[in-house]
């Protein structure tokens, strides 16, 4: 096997390095994320919202990426191309297509897991609409519905003020123990 890494030309044992090096780090990043070690890595690090979205390809595994693609990329199109600098060119593009694919698909991957439980404070500011009648003076519950990150929700609703019947449209202004909004009409 050694042998035959020998007797390669230059250019392509180069390749066949970058792509052998690159791919058994992306190997072990895989399986690191698999079992769920990277849980603070770098690219989580380089989602957060208020990143310029140039920076957020500096990383570690985004280096990796590229290298995958550029290693592989020379590997494949060795034999195919004739020109030294189109070679080095397609397998450059190839790592750029690697890097911006996985960056892409890992971002895609990581809003999955983002955090989308329902949280009654949100509604604060919001229009509903009455669902069920509104009782006059808190003195009992009626319900509401009302949309909050494009999904709908029915909530126990109070008000202040006067009663306030269905159909009628009307603004969260507080929540009280934690389950009941207090509306007033609009």
């Amino acid at each position: 096997m050694m042998d035959l890494y020998v007797s390669l030309p230059p250019a392509l044992k180069f390749y066949w390095s970058i792509a052998l090096f690159a791919s058994l780090i992306f190997v072990i990043q895989a399986i690191i994320t698999l079992i769920g070690i990277d849980s603070n890595s770098d690219f989580d690090a380089d989602t957060d919202a208020d990143a310029d979205g140039f920076s957020q390809f500096f990383s570690f595994r985004n280096l990796i990426n590229f290298l995958l693609g550029l290693g592989w990329g020379g590997v494949c199109f060795y034999n195919v191309v004739n020109s030294n600098i189109l070679l080095i060119l397609l397998a450059t593009l190839t790592g750029l297509a690697f890097l911006f694919l996985f960056f892409f698909l890992l971002k895609a991957i990581l809003k999955l897991n983002s955090d989308r439980s329902f949280r009654f404070d949100e509604t604060i500011g919001k229009t509903a609409e009455v669902y069920l009648t509104i009782p006059e003076n808190k003195s009992d519950k009626g319900k509401i519905q009302i949309s909050v990150r494009g999904s709908f929700h029915e909530l126990n609703a109070i008000t202040a003020g006067e009663k306030i019947v269905s159909g009628a449209l009307v603004k969260v202004i507080n929540v009280h123990n934690g389950d009941v909004v207090e509306v007033e009409k609009i």
